[in-house]
């Protein structure tokens, strides 16, 4: 049952309208103390007069990391809730540790935070789920993490254990919404048989969604476990965008996605990082080119070296060629026209692209791709087996929308009750 609560405040104030999703709020758009220009983005950390009011008094635990910034300064939502005089005890960090610096997948240890003194969980380490005596005395969590709007990247995969640990725990949780920046529906639905920490969910590659949305998705449809499970969920919503707006981020997510280029290009190369080929790791461009060592890859060339965020970056000190897809390829959204590309060439070369079958196929979501590259499918064929899963994700997603998009199925049109009614 999805309930709407209407409650008016003073004069002076715009009124609030609670949500309900299953146990979700969405606190709903209205002007932020903050002085800001009416086209600009507002993302749920600078809200504060919405936020302030939740957590009053409360003991609070924070899962983020260096994307958490909130207002022009930049400064951390830690900081800013402490100088503020909010009671925060514990900080909670996913892949990439804390400020943002450790390599893809690599372990990040428990730690003291140097500048706030706090304890800071590690839910990227031994253990990716928070458990009851790291939850201890914590009255509400809140969850500050940019998301990059693809299946495989474990923010929102850290989400969901955040949700789930939380709900056990019967401790609320506010999501502090932040845009999608690959704001695109596409590739292939997640099959049971390949969920892993890089893919925990049953959404294509591009799922068109916010965290905010993502989480009422999860609460909505069950998905934590044991089935039935709810988490209490409040969103509060970015301000001054919609699906289909284009978002540029102002910190870099992870140490490997440092541009827009980058983070345009991820979807579509992220599955060489299962292949022979180097993504450009240890260079300053990562994601925006591939390349091997050998001259017959192709002209572009760059020699990977150790550096933050990637301190042992695949074929290390040797010079690799390939291409530069920053300037080559016009691609938004999730494009195959590079892997079907360096399928074929590697093939002709003797080499086998795809070294790591199983990495692979928890990229891809199932094993159909790998086969389907090994048959010579095309794109069209490719894309064509898609596309029925694609059409019943479009419905499921059009029911858990809290922006204005430009999807074609409007909320109403669904069978479930909307979730915002604006």
């Amino acid at each position: 049952m999805f309930k709407v609560f209407f409650q008016t405040v003073t004069a002076l104030l715009c009124f609030l309208v609670f949500f309900r999703c299953a146990s979700a709020q969405i606190i709903p758009k209205k002007e932020s103390v903050e002085k800001k220009k009416e086209s600009s983005v507002i993302v749920g950390a600078e809200r504060l007069d919405l936020l302030l009011p939740l957590i009053e008094g409360k003991s609070i635990g924070i899962v983020s990391n260096h994307t958490g910034r909130v207002g022009s300064g930049g400064t951390l939502l830690p900081d800013t809730l402490l100088s503020l005089g909010q009671r925060v005890v514990r900080l909670f960090s996913p892949e990439h540790g804390f400020r943002g610096t450790a390599d893809a997948g690599a372990k990040v240890k428990n730690i003291i935070d140097k500048k706030t003194g706090l304890p800071v969980v590690s839910l990227y380490g031994d253990k990716k789920k928070p458990n009851k005596q790291q939850l201890k005395n914590i009255e509400i969590l809140l969850f500050d993490l940019q998301d990059v709007g693809t299946r495989f990247y474990t923010y929102i995969s850290t989400l969901h254990y955040i949700m789930e640990a939380a709900a056990e725990e019967k401790i609320p949780v506010i999501i502090l919404d932040r845009p999608n920046p690959n704001d695109f529906i596409d590739g292939p639905i997640l099959t049971p048989s390949c969920r892993s920490f890089i893919g925990m969910h049953p959404i294509p590659i591009l799922h068109g969604l916010t965290v905010g949305e993502l989480a009422l998705m999860i609460n909505g449809e069950q998905w934590l476990s044991p089935k039935g499970l709810q988490c209490d969920l409040t969103i509060i919503p970015v301000s001054g965008w919609k699906h289909g707006d284009s978002y540029s981020l102002p910190t870099p997510p992870s140490p490997n996605l440092k541009t827009d280029n980058a983070l345009r290009l991820y979807p579509s190369l992220c599955f060489f990082e299962a292949t022979i080929m180097s993504v450009g790791r240890g260079t300053n461009d990562p994601f925006t080119c591939i390349g091997y060592p050998d001259k017959k890859m192709g002209n572009y060339s760059f020699i990977p070296l150790s550096q933050v965020g990637a301190t042992a970056p695949k074929h290390e000190g040797k010079r690799c060629y390939g291409e530069d897809f920053s300037t080559n390829y016009a691609i938004k959204g999730l494009s195959l026209s590079p892997l079907l590309e360096y399928y074929k060439k590697a093939k002709s070369l003797g080499y086998t692209l795809i070294n790591r079958k199983r990495t692979f196929d928890l990229l891809a979501g199932s094993s159909s791709l790998r086969e389907q590259l090994n048959k010579g499918w095309s794109e069209h064929q490719i894309r064509a087996s898609w596309e029925k899963d694609l059409v019943q994700y479009r419905i499921l997603h059009a029911r858990y929308l809290i922006y204005d998009g430009k999807y074609g199925i409007k909320k109403r049109e669904v069978s479930t009750p909307p979730i915002v009614n604006k």
